[in-house]
């Protein structure tokens, strides 16, 4: 029980690109420059408290691999926040990048703080600071940052306004996820959900065509963990585009039950709520909603789950119990390798981390080019393009799913792996 737990993320990211890279024979000298990271960056900075007193913050920035392009990859605000982890989520963005082929390579962030705790003024210090402390590494070509677990659109703007007065100008292109009034892109910030949505669609026609599930849309059950901006994006886009039945979702408070599913106004609703912080459960006596647990949700007779909130929540303990046919992953890695492994001998279908959620970083690509040509898309647009990446990138890895006769999760990275791959042994190593 204990030894699972013990195992790093970063760890468990290697252990499944190595049963990718074993079945792609790729060579020993690639395996080891595509695993390690680049750069890793620790810093220790002082923040003013609004009191008057000083706290010193930790901080990191890694960069995992640049060979198709800038790096990218969010910064997140938590305080679990750990070197291990922040390894992990970049070694992933290189994936993620490389799977819905887009020019990036992967780096992630993180500061080791409960931002609940601090006021505004704090937050705004805290952000300026960090960013002012890690733009050694940055650059509008070098690596983009983005906003991930308790950044948004605003600790944005204070990235880029940091590094626009370093820089005496206004760089645009140095932060994804902007608002839309200073550079952002609209549908940024339902992109991530958005796409998982594409995906989720996606393999329900593929299982269809395979006779692996015989029900109507509207017949389709859903349960999705995590109601922050992934999940409740992936909640709206359900609701209002699909007649699928959305019958529970949960954030850290605790869950929600509805058995003849969530309206989009009602998502609407609870998404207006938990804007100011407010917990999804303070809506159940006006809604009437049933009260369940985060692990219960996990549980549900459901067609399919999408697991949004955090990583490792679903192990060899409780997926077991998993009785989802179709699991579309939201966060990154909510499933740890064994759990991997037991799910798929139940022969439960999973759509993977880096690709279903790679629509943040599709659409923060569209930014950026925007961005760096100050010439900005039209919402339809940003979603067509949207849909035609996350589509084309969902079926690059069913082929090669089909080819060598895997699951999911080990034929997008062997597709992403074949990519970075091949762009590293055609640059060669320097010198």
């Amino acid at each position: 029980m204990q030894e699972e737990k013990k195992v790093s993320m970063f760890d468990n990211a290697v252990k499944q690109f190595d049963r990718a890279a074993s079945i792609m024979e790729l060579d020993a000298n690639l395996r080891e420059v595509l695993i390690k990271p680049k750069r890793e960056l620790i810093v220790n900075f002082p923040v003013r408290m609004d009191d008057g007193s000083i706290k010193v913050f930790t901080g990191y920035r890694v960069q995992h691999n640049m060979t198709l392009g800038p790096a990218k990859g969010g910064i997140r605000y938590h305080q679990n926040v750990t070197l291990d982890e922040v390894k992990a989520l970049a070694f992933w963005m290189t994936w993620k990048s490389a799977v819905v082929n887009i020019p990036y390579g992967g780096a992630k962030g993180g500061v080791t703080v409960d931002p609940t705790q601090l006021s505004i003024s704090e937050l705004e210090r805290l952000s300026r600071r960090f960013f002012y402390e890690i733009q050694i590494i940055l650059g509008e070509e070098v690596d983009i940052p983005a906003p991930d677990v308790n950044t948004d659109g605003q600790v944005m703007a204070w990235y880029m306004d940091t590094y626009s007065m370093s820089k005496g100008h206004t760089s645009l292109g140095i932060v994804t996820g902007k608002p839309v009034e200073i550079g952002g892109s609209v549908g940024r910030t339902e992109a991530t959900g958005r796409g998982i949505n594409i995906c989720l669609q996606e393999a329900v026609k593929y299982l269809r065509n395979k006779g692996r599930l015989n029900k109507k849309d509207e017949e389709i059950t859903v349960a999705i963990q995590g109601f922050g901006n992934v999940g409740s994006n992936l909640a709206l886009t359900l609701t209002e585009e699909t007649k699928m039945r959305l019958i529970a979702i949960s954030d850290i408070s605790g869950g929600l039950y509805n058995e003849h599913g969530f309206t989009s106004t009602q998502i609407r609703r609870l998404m207006e709520r938990t804007k100011s912080r407010k917990k999804l459960l303070l809506e159940v006596n006006e809604e009437g909603f049933k009260e369940i647990s985060n692990e219960e949700l996990l549980t549900l007779d459901v067609d399919i789950l999408s697991p949004c909130a955090m990583e490792n929540v679903i192990t060899h303990e409780n997926s077991k119990d998993i009785r989802a046919k179709l699991i579309v992953e939201g966060a990154n890695g909510p499933l740890t390798p064994e759990a991997d492994e037991i799910l798929l001998s139940k022969n439960v279908f999973i759509v993977p981390d880096f690709l279903a959620n790679s629509g943040g970083v599709t659409v923060s690509y569209f930014e950026w080019l925007q961005g760096m040509q100050w010439n900005f898309w039209e919402l339809d647009d940003v979603r067509s393009a949207l849909q035609k990446k996350m589509i084309n990138a969902f079926y690059d890895v069913v082929k090669t799913m089909e080819k060598y006769e895997i699951d999911m999760r080990t034929a997008a990275y062997i597709k992403a792996i074949d990519r970075v791959a091949t762009a590293t042994r055609l640059r060669g190593i320097y010198p």
